[in-house]
């Protein structure tokens, strides 16, 4: 046994990157790249330095010690290496800084994403912290409690490694999860008019911060998400000792295993309120939703790592005489795990851009709208995207690099919110009153069909048309949406450009480009509407207008989508062809026109 496989090698995460250096040339203005691309390139440099340490050190974890041997109870938690490097390289490189500069205008927020796109994959996941402090910081710009955001705001935006804090949001409770107005911690107002907080909360991430954002039910308030209120805590009393905090455990986690995540009580816990003392769930709602935003560069950071290593990879691995990446089918499925992610890509920054045009004030309330709306969606379907790809049997070791990165892969998906919630959200934004156009699974249509997702009810009866017993193909809607995706992947998609010739990216003429005029009707660039997948068939009902098929081609050509009739009247419905033209089926144009 003389042949030992060479390990895959990261390329540059900056300079290597075509569709990161594309969108940037095209988008963010030239004086502003070249004053960011120090960091850029600064960031990458780290990247590749991480990701060649955890090839030659044993994987670690953080630890708890809740006792020294006096017998005094510490809680002392030791952190790992990429974890004590994090504060310096976010407060130095602007990583929360740069989203809340007005400075940089419209393009604060795609700067900022930009660095976190290059760093989550080499964080160990030390990008929990900067996204709760991130949105914490959003809460307090508009918080009532004047002291406490002049206090504390500074800190959490400080480029100073010395006086940086990180923040944690501490929500959710045993009782009550997504629905957080179950939560039992209570809040009791002392004669000098300080707030004390008693109760579990049941998951903290990064409980290493400084300070944190806790929901807590005031005595006398009401039951439900309404009696709840808002409190900012620090963390730690003027000695360093904990205010009133006690560790109960650190999680034992399948993935984001070096973030220190525990179960705690709070005991008498110092607190000030933020807001009024009602409507604390309104109140955070701003750190969801910029939460949610790190999420979704999250999974598109993990997405270039595996894409960069799996390249490299098909270049070293040879099979049946010649290199994988000379393998059609394996060029294949590159091209199309290629066609996915430059998709997820220009969806994630497209709402960076809105949510900076938002906030810097240069948006109208459409932007705001639209911003609210393609949050959610995008956090949906870029995290159940964004999983770690297949590098053959090597991936069973936890010691690979590509195995940690398949196990953290799921906590981008439940952060923030379960998909069902961030769903019911997005439905919201749209206007939508509470079960219009739903069936009884609670998702838009008449399928139960997710609303990024690929599932359909299955029929029960196998004597029926389109059942799995008497026809797979036809009965199962998860294969069937598969195979149109690779065969959509496998030429153009969302980019411009034709993968289909060996992995190597050629101009397709015909395709339209992301930045192609907007969408009369949405408010769209017809990239991001060819994500959406607007539908024609009464199953696959519009996400954004839930209408009679027949109005929706209609809608379409009004739209600026040019449609066209399908040679294949079974091609699927609506879904967006090459060129970003939507797929009508021949039944569904003749009963429209």
């Amino acid at each position: 046994m003389s042949f030992v496989q060479s390990a895959p090698q990261l390329a540059d995460p900056y300079r290597d990157d075509r569709v990161l250096q594309s969108w940037l040339a095209r988008v963010l203005p030239e004086a502003q790249r070249r004053a960011a691309e120090p960091d850029f390139m600064a960031l990458a440099d780290y990247a590749q330095h991480a990701y060649t340490r955890q090839a030659t050190t044993t994987p670690a974890e953080p630890a708890l010690t809740q006792w020294d041997v006096w017998g005094h109870r510490v809680d002392r938690i030791e952190l790992t290496e990429t974890w004590r490097e994090g504060p310096s390289i976010a407060a130095t490189r602007g990583l929360v800084a740069d989203g809340h500069d007005r400075a940089l205008g419209e393009f604060a927020r795609v700067r900022q994403f930009a660095k976190v796109y290059l760093y989550h994959a080499a964080s160990a996941f030390y990008s929990c912290p900067l996204a709760m402090t991130d949105g914490v910081a959003t809460a307090l710009r508009d918080a009532s409690n004047a002291g406490l955001r002049e206090r504390v705001l500074p800190h959490l935006l400080s480029r100073d490694p010395a006086t940086f804090w990180i923040s944690g949001q501490w929500m959710t409770e045993t009782a009550g999860g997504s629905d957080v107005g179950m939560s039992e911690t209570t809040a009791r107002r002392e004669a000098d008019g300080t707030w004390r907080l008693n109760g579990r909360k049941w998951f903290t991430s990064a409980i290493n911060a400084e300070f944190a954002l806790a929901l807590a039910r005031p005595e006398g308030n009401p039951a439900g998400a309404d009696g709840l209120a808002l409190f900012g805590v620090e963390t730690c009393n003027g000695d360093g000792s904990w205010n009133g905090i006690a560790i109960d455990r650190l999680k034992d986690k399948l993935g984001t295993r070096e973030l220190p995540t525990a179960e705690i009580h709070l005991r008498d816990t110092r607190a000030e309120l933020v807001g009024d003392t009602a409507h604390g769930v309104r109140a955070i709602a701003p750190v969801l939703q910029v939460t949610r935003l790190w999420n979704a560069f999250g999974s598109l950071s993990t997405m270039a790592r595996c894409l960069a290593l799996a390249r490299d990879y098909a270049r070293r691995r040879s099979a049946f005489g010649k290199p994988l990446i000379e393998q059609p089918l394996f060029a294949d499925s590159l091209a199309g795990w290629e066609a996915g992610f430059e998709a997820a890509f220009h969806l994630a920054m497209e709402v960076a851009l809105l949510l900076g045009r938002v906030e810097s004030g240069a948006g109208d309330e459409r932007d705001a709208a639209l911003q609210r709306l393609l949050t959610p969606l995008a956090k949906l379907w870029i995290c159940k995207l964004g999983g770690a790809h297949r590098f053959g049997n090597r991936r069973g070791d936890w010691r690979d690099r590509l195995s940690r990165g398949q196990r953290h892969s799921p906590a981008a998906a439940r952060c923030a919110g379960v998909p069902d919630l961030g769903r019911r959200e997005q439905r919201a934004g749209a206007g939508f009153p509470a079960g219009a156009g739903e069936n009884r699974h609670g998702t838009p249509g008449g399928s139960g069909r997710q609303l990024a997702g690929n599932r359909r009810r299955r029929c029960r009866r196998p004597g029926r048309r389109g059942c799995p017993r008497r026809d797979p193909a036809r009965g199962h809607m998860a294969a069937r949406s598969r195979a149109r995706w690779r065969h959509i992947a496998g030429r153009r998609v969302a980019s411009g450009y034709d993968l289909r010739a060996q992995h190597r990216c050629r101009p397709a003429g015909a395709a339209r480009r992301l930045d192609a005029a907007p969408s009369k009707r949405f408010g769209l660039s017809e990239g991001v509407a060819a994500i959406l997948r607007t539908r024609t068939r009464s199953h696959h009902r519009s996400v954004l207008t839930p209408v009679p098929p027949r109005h929706n081609v209609a809608r379409m050509e009004r739209s600026g989508i040019r449609a066209r009739v399908a040679d294949n009247p079974d091609c699927g419905a609506a879904r967006l062809h090459p060129g970003y033209e939507a797929c009508i089926p021949r039944r569904a144009w003749n009963s429209a026109t």
